[in-house]
């Protein structure tokens, strides 16, 4: 049984630390690690983004736009052309309705994310019926022309047709 007073550290858990600047045979002796000469070898330097007192370049160039990642959604991304390679080589069977799931298991996503979006890159050939999250219109086009559907969940939305001045509704 331990006593409280013979609780210690495993060896190696703290490690100690370097004491720089004492002398030769520390190893961080004379320069301190800092190498040699100039501004930044000296103590209290904070030089990221000061350009001598002139106006900085961040503070010069104007500012404009503004990037929301918190309302973007990320898309697990299937292609046609690797959908088709797939078909192919029996990984996914094109008889049955594809969904997330199905595109998961035949290894074209390693996971759903926000939803699936099914892009026009590659060639598509073989008649299936798909049920994702979204899709381009182009990648719409190509699986009807080869006599598939695609079901979205989250299709686009359609623009708004203007409303006509003076116009009561």
């Amino acid at each position: 049984m331990t006593n409280l007073n013979d609780l210690r550290d495993n060896a190696g858990a703290r490690k100690k630390r370097m004491r720089i600047g004492r002398g030769i045979g520390s190893g961080k002796g004379k320069t301190g690690g800092r190498g040699v000469k100039g501004q930044k070898s000296r103590t209290g330097v904070a030089i990221k983004g000061f350009e001598g007192g002139q106006m900085p370049i961040y503070m010069r160039l104007p500012k404009r736009g503004f990037n929301n990642k918190k309302f973007t959604a990320n898309y697990a991304i299937v292609n046609l052309g690797r959908l088709q390679k797939a078909i192919e080589a029996g990984r996914i069977d094109a008889a049955k309705p594809l969904d997330a799931e199905a595109l998961i298991a035949g290894g074209l996503i390693a996971k759903v994310l926000d939803g699936v979006r099914l892009l026009a890159k590659g060639e598509l050939s073989a008649k299936v019926t798909l049920h994702i999250h979204s899709a381009s219109p182009a990648a719409v086009a190509a699986v009807e022309k080869a006599g598939g559907l695609v079901v979205q969940t989250n299709p686009a939305p359609v623009e708004a047709t203007p409303v006509e001045a003076g116009a009561s509704s």
